[in-house]
């Protein structure tokens, strides 16, 4: 798949009383009305994402012409590798053009777009997930390897999307490629999912489905056109009638799967 987002790079520096740039880490035209999540990096410029940014980052909504929109929110700092993020969360309820300002970062601040949910080809939060027969370890389906994690594959592949959402638990979905991914989060969000699965494994049904059928990374999956994606990777949770409660896009650890499948079980 084309690169949807701009990959972590460079090493960390101290960022006090330095302007920040915001690295978007989600792709730009997925976001529908509702509570919008938002991953960022930090940049101190030329993609040199920082590791020493602040615990907690403050942030400001406004619309296009610049007039501010609700209160301030802020975002917690995710560990996860190679540089963290912090995942801000807004309610917006109409589309348009928006921008986020962040503490320390530049005024003009980050823009972006919130389309209709009937205008985004991937499922959001309030739709039922469509069931897919994704391969198992029992039907392969003729693919090469079904599982592009090394040196093991995960054991997301013991049932099918399609059963999984039968089975009246919440359902856990993931689709990317640890193998090639273009943007270097899809293993270790899986890794968040393997250690995840050890305390949700009897309460949540955990899927998987690669993005590539061969080992070479050439032959994009019908599983990744089952939910519309054209980036990765991308965790879709849903409650015990599969309907997708929360999305969560490009990039996530372990702290924000827990908070999300403890929301999805509770």
């Amino acid at each position: 798949m084309a690169p949807a987002l701009l990959a972590a790079c460079g090493g960390s520096e101290s960022a006090e009383s330095v302007e920040y740039t915001l690295v978007t880490r989600f792709p730009g035209s997925v976001l529908a009305p509702g509570q919008v999540r938002m991953p960022y990096q930090l940049s101190l410029g030329a993609a040199n994402i920082i590791s020493d940014g602040p615990d907690t980052l403050g942030a400001q909504l406004t619309d296009i012409d610049g007039r501010l929109i609700g209160d301030k929110f802020t975002a917690s700092k995710r560990q996860v590798d190679p540089f963290p993020y912090y995942d801000f969360r807004v309610q917006i309820d109409e589309p348009g053009l928006y921008n986020i300002i962040v503490d320390n970062g530049p005024e003009s601040g980050a823009s972006i777009q919130i389309l209709p949910a009937e205008a985004i080809p991937v499922p959001s939060a309030g739709m039922a997930l469509p069931p897919f027969d994704t391969p198992t370890f029992a039907n392969e389906q003729g693919f090469e390897a079904i599982c592009s994690r090394t040196p093991e594959p995960c054991r997301f592949h013991d049932i099918s999307l399609t059963d999984a959402l039968a089975t009246g638990k919440p359902v856990a979905y993931y689709v990317g490629t640890p193998a090639f991914c273009s943007t270097g989060s899809c293993g270790p969000a899986l890794d968040s999912l393997i250690t995840a699965a050890e305390e949700f494994g009897d309460r949540v049904e955990f899927v998987h489905a690669e993005v590539y059928s061969d080992t070479a990374g050439t032959v994009v999956t019908d599983a990744v056109g089952a939910v519309g994606m054209f980036y990765e990777p991308a965790l879709f949770v849903t409650n015990a009638n599969g309907v997708i409660t929360e999305r969560l896009d490009a990039i996530w650890g372990l702290d924000e799967v827990n908070e999300v499948l403890s929301r999805a079980v509770a």
